[in-house]
Parts: C-alpha cells; structure tokens; sequence
C-alpha cells in the first residue's frame, strides 16, 4: 500500500473458498484455539461498550403499518458482526448476514453471510467473501477445541440433536479431537434433514459405524459420552425449548451447546461445571437484553446470566474456555465430572478463520482481484 493509493481487494465465491480451505476443519480446530488464546489475553475487540457484543441486530416486528416491511417471523433479522483480532491474524472484519427460516421453503439456506476482512492499519479491505462455510465450519470448530479440553479421551457415542449443518461441522470438529467417536444417536425434526444427514454419513464420516436414529431428547442423551443441540427453533418460551434432565446425562459426559438449550434444577448445580465461550460476551447480551434474558436469546449460556442474576448460581462458578485454553485454569480433571459448554458465537472466530483462508487463498493463487479504486475522487 506504500506510496501508492490504489485499493485491490480479493473476491472469493463459495468454490473459491473451498479451494482456499475453509472445509479443512483440523486447521478450523487448530486456529480456533489460536483465537481463544487471544481472546483470554485480551488481544481483540469486539463491539459494544464492553468489546464483547455479539453484534448488531435489525429485528422486525410482526406487523407493521408498511405493507411492504419484512414481517418478524420465526428467525428473521439482519446482523452485523465486527470484530478485531491480533497476534498474527492482525486484521478486523465484519460478517454481515439475513436470516430467515422461511427460506427453507425457497431452496435457499436458513442464512446468508458475507465476510469483508481488512487490514487493520488502513481500514482498506483485503477481501470480500462468501461466508455460509466460513461461518459453519467456524461454529462447529468450537464444540471441538472445547472437547480437546473437556471430553473424555475415549468418548465413543455421540448424540446430537439437529443433524442440519451445524450437526454435520460439529461432528467433523468432535471427530478431528476425539477419534474413537465411532458411534451417533440422532434426532431429527423433519424426514428431509434426517436422510441428508444420513447419507453424508455414509459417504463423508465411514469412520462412524453404528448409526442409531432416536425419538427422544432423552434417548440422545442417555448413555453418550458428547452431546450436542445443533436444531434451530424460535424463541421466547424456554418451555419450549429442547431441555437437558440431570437424570439423563452420563457421568463423565460433555455437552457443547451452540444453540436452543434449557437444563432443569439438577443441571444447575455446583457439581456440574458450566463453561462459555466468552464471559463478556454472555455479559453483553445481558446488559442488551430484557429479562430474563433466556427468553430473548436461547443458548445456555444466557442462561447461566439470569442465574446469577437471580441468585441461583455464583459468577465465580461460570468458567472461560479461554482460560483453559490458555492453561490457566484446568480441562477435564476426572472421568466422572459432567462438563457443558455454551457456544454463543463471535465475530472474532469469523476474522480468524477468515484471515487464515485468505492467506490460504493468496497463496494458492485463488481468488479474483477487484479494484475499489485507483485513485480515491474525494481525499
């Protein structure tokens, strides 16, 4: 960029991507532990007062006077997702994305993302990027770094709740740690979802011989050593919402929970170690949010917030994954302990993953090259 002001940045389609290894998810697991060093040290930023935030949100409500405004259906909303990172990632950039459930009936996914990284100096941008694996492969390499710390060395049976995309990189992260997994119970809402799962199965991850389709959340969790809800729902009612019973839960289990999750009482309790991703993270959403704030957003992790809120459980008993990562504070310590993590998802990952794949894609030679200008009109 010395002495010149001319601007190119990188264009990156969803092949493109690929061929710069966004689906290689060892290296997904590996940079993501990279990351949460950081995070733990303190070398990011993030949005909001706290540098924590999630990101912004433009929800609609469900009805309006505009006849032409988006109504506020199941999962409907626009997001933008800034973060910094350093160490040698050194970059910022902003995942930008609409969700919408009823895009399933269209053909289209649930969301649709984009990633803009830049140089962190000049603010330039270095790339523009299709972001729906980017962000897939980045969320399901979390349950793996958490489980190199907290499964059991010989956790064998998976079971998962929700065999949609999620599922699919949650299991490809918890196989890349724990290589024994040879075994899955799975629950599905609709037959579509359950049949494509299936045969990426078969054809994808040979290495899980014994496939078991169950009818209940129970049966998912009963007897497994790893268990993860990856479906995706609306919330408000955290009735509703797909519950863990203490009873249920193997001991020595470990439980990665990106998404919709509720516990009963026993659950609650000092026994059971709950860990997030991000502390501040779960402290901005609370700060943002009405309460209780589980209502509003229905990962476990907010959760834990309207808990301590209420009393029910001590701040001193919600532990880091940085941290652990970092090694200051210990991973799994005995092959009884019940450990869960909660998975809420931040823009760090996505710079993170991001910056790797387009150092990959520089490399490799992939990627077009566009201009955003020679010379800027207006200095």
């Amino acid at each position: 960029m010395t002495g010149s002001a001319k601007i190119d940045f990188l264009y990156l389609s969803e092949q493109d991507m690929i061929k710069a290894g966004v689906t290689d998810m060892a290296m997904c697991v590996d940079t993501m532990e990279e990351m949460f060093s950081l995070l733990w040290h303190g070398d990011y930023r993030m949005a909001g007062a706290n540098n924590d935030s999630h990101g912004a949100m433009v929800l609609f409500p469900e009805s309006s006077p505009f006849p032409d405004m988006p109504k506020g259906t199941a999962d409907r909303r626009f997001m933008a997702m800034p973060a910094y990172l350093g160490g040698r990632f050194r970059t910022a950039g902003v995942k930008w994305y609409g969700s919408n459930l009823e895009n399933r009936e269209k053909g289209l996914p649930r969301s649709i993302l984009t990633f803009v990284l830049n140089d962190a100096d000049t603010a330039a941008p270095l790339a523009f990027m299709s972001a729906n694996l980017l962000s897939a492969y980045r969320t399901g390499a979390i349950p793996g770094v958490g489980a190199r710390h907290l499964a059991r060395k010989d956790a064998k049976v998976f079971g998962l709740l929700g065999p949609g995309v999620m599922g699919k990189t949650t299991l490809m992260a918890l196989r890349a740690v724990c290589p024994k997994i040879d075994t899955i119970k799975i629950k599905a809402r609709g037959k579509a979802s359950l049949e494509s799962f299936l045969d990426w199965l078969k054809s994808d991850m040979p290495q899980v011989t014994n496939i078991e389709v169950v009818d209940t959340i129970e049966a998912v969790v009963r007897g497994s050593d790893i268990v993860s809800f990856c479906g995706s729902g609306a919330a408000g009612d955290p009735s509703t919402y797909p519950i863990v019973n203490r009873e249920w839960v193997k001991p020595g289990a470990f439980l990665a929970m990106p998404s919709s999750c509720e516990i009963d009482e026993a659950m609650g309790t000092k026994d059971v170690r709950k860990v997030v991703d991000n502390t501040g993270l779960y402290e901005a959403w609370f700060d943002e949010l009405p309460k209780p704030a589980h209502n509003i957003i229905p990962i476990i992790g907010v959760k834990f917030m309207d808990m301590i809120a209420s009393g029910r459980m001590e701040k001193e008993d919600l532990e880091d994954l940085g941290r652990i990562v970092a090694g200051e504070a210990p991973g799994r310590q005995n092959d009884e302990e019940i450990i869960i993590l909660s998975v809420g998802g931040m823009p760090v990952e996505d710079v993170a993953w991001g910056t790797v794949v387009y150092r990959n894609a520089l490399a490799r030679g992939v990627g077009q090259s566009l201009n955003l200008w020679d010379v800027p009109a207006l200095r």
